[in-house]
């Protein structure tokens, strides 16, 4: 088993401070080093928009002003991985979210307001104005998980269980997705039943030959606790683990694997990558408990 050393988090710290957001040398802190995790919200503020939501480049693929579903689902994360995941930011998101809620319960993946900015080439505006599991079955298994009520909650839910039981195919991040909603959610018999139907899916599409999704283990199975750690068995994860340790790069980062298609995406998504790597070796006790 190979474990991250306290050099190797000295170095991933480096990084961060040299190169990394204003918000990701917080979260590093408060993660890592005994940082006040107020501030990570107060982090967060300058990428809040009068709407309740968030934009201004918090998910660096979106260079928009415009508040957008995934940038909440940021925020959110962010906020829960700090144990503040329940004020009156998170309302006032929620119902921003309520606001541009598609019919059928979800939340788009790229809002319309994109158009005309600088964004990613896969932030495509859907021609039909529908929901998608990627921002929305995160979003909702955050607020699942922290217990928070909010009237944007209940279709939203209803649409990711609709999803999840009845798709035949996912990309990764759909995946992802449908993994931290069915962590969440209150009802675990159902959850349990749909994760096993969407383990199936996951193995036959990534094991087989027509699939051009890449993925690790840890990428669905991000704790020991996660539902999603069924579908692999011991020596896949501990396999992929060591991978990752190792995969640690001699500026202290962990790579960033999909393009850096403006500059700066490089350095954001390099502080935000690097502090999840070592956030799951963390959780499967691959991190030395003295550091933190």
């Amino acid at each position: 088993m190979k474990k991250l050393t306290a050099e190797a988090i000295d170095r991933a710290e480096k990084y961060i401070l040299s190169n990394a957001r204003v918000l990701e040398r917080h979260r590093f802190a408060a993660a890592f080093r005994g940082g006040d995790p107020a501030m990570v919200v107060a982090a967060l503020q300058p990428y809040r928009n009068n709407d309740g939501g968030f934009g201004q480049a918090l998910e660096p693929d979106g260079r928009g002003p415009g508040s957008q579903p995934a940038a909440v689902q940021a925020a959110f994360a962010f906020l829960d991985e700090v144990g503040r995941l329940g004020d009156e930011l998170v309302r006032s998101a929620c119902d921003y979210l309520l606001a541009i809620s598609a019919e059928d319960g979800g939340l788009p993946f790229v809002h319309p307001n994109a158009d005309g900015y600088a964004r990613a080439p896969w932030w495509q505006i859907p021609e039909r104005y529908e929901g998608s599991l990627i921002p929305t079955g995160s979003i909702a298994g955050l607020l699942h998980k922290n217990n928070f009520e909010h009237q944007w909650l209940g279709p939203a839910t209803d649409y990711c269980w609709q999803m999840v039981e009845s798709v035949s195919r996912v990309n990764t991040y759909e995946t992802m997705a449908a993994i931290t909603f069915l962590d969440n959610v209150p009802d675990r018999g159902r959850a349990e039943a749909a994760a096993e139907r969407l383990g199936k899916i996951v193995r036959t599409q990534t094991m087989g030959t027509d699939s051009d999704e890449s993925y690790a283990p840890w990428d669905f199975a991000v704790t020991p606790e996660s539902i999603a750690r069924q579908w692999f068995i011991d020596d896949e994860l501990e396999v992929s683990l060591d991978v990752l340790v190792e995969s640690q790069q001699a500026d202290g980062s962990w790579p960033v694997r999909w393009p850096a298609w403006t500059p700066v995406t490089g350095f954001e998504w390099g502080g935000w990558v690097t502090i999840e790597a070592i956030k799951i070796l963390t959780s499967h006790g691959r991190a030395p408990d003295e550091t933190f």
